[in-house]
């Protein structure tokens, strides 16, 4: 029987991983918000040949996976377990071609996204908790937000590309005489 380690990531999800017979490890991170990191890495940190390799899938397809691998609901179950109703905390890698990449992080009320924060900026091995607007945001960082699902994704949209969608019931949340 394989010997699976359960961790929890606060404001994350979970993590499982394993250690293969060939020395590998294998984890799927079950994100709050529904999709699904699988990773493989080296168990050998020291080794010169260390490899690893990530895979984002959304919940459809980390379902199709698990059915194709004879997989059960247990991860699902679980990770229902560790949800809190209207708050998404999620992270956002941050690629070459993403609109925030050597840009400040600003604030996301600024940025019109009242509502979410970003908890912290992780740069390598270091956490950068409570970044202040002026930090610079390069590629390779991992955004860490907390918000409504909705405030997450379109801070996620808005990190991508620079564009935020334009809600019509704006114009009515407008002051008199604005």
């Amino acid at each position: 029987m394989v010997d699976v380690r359960r961790v929890k990531l606060p404001g994350v999800g979970v993590l499982h991983t394993f250690v293969t017979d060939d020395g590998g490890k294998v984890g799927v991170i079950a994100h709050r918000s529904g999709h699904s990191d699988l990773i493989t890495f080296s168990d050998d940190e020291d080794a010169a040949d260390v490899t690893k390799v990530s895979l984002r899938l959304n919940e459809d397809e980390a379902h199709t996976l698990a059915e194709l691998l004879g997989g059960t609901q247990i991860t699902e179950s679980l990770t229902a377990l560790d949800q809190i109703p209207g708050l998404s905390i999620d992270w956002f890698t941050v690629d070459y071609d993403d609109h925030i990449a050597g840009q400040q992080l600003g604030t996301p009320g600024e940025r019109g996204i009242v509502g979410l924060t970003v908890v912290a900026v992780v740069r390598g091995e270091s956490a950068n908790p409570a970044p202040a607007p002026d930090f610079k945001v390069f590629p390779g960082d991992t955004l860490v937000v907390a918000g409504s699902p909705e405030k997450v994704a379109k801070a996620f949209a808005f990190f991508r590309s620079g564009d935020l969608p334009v809600r019509a019931a704006q114009s009515v949340d407008a002051p008199p005489g604005g």
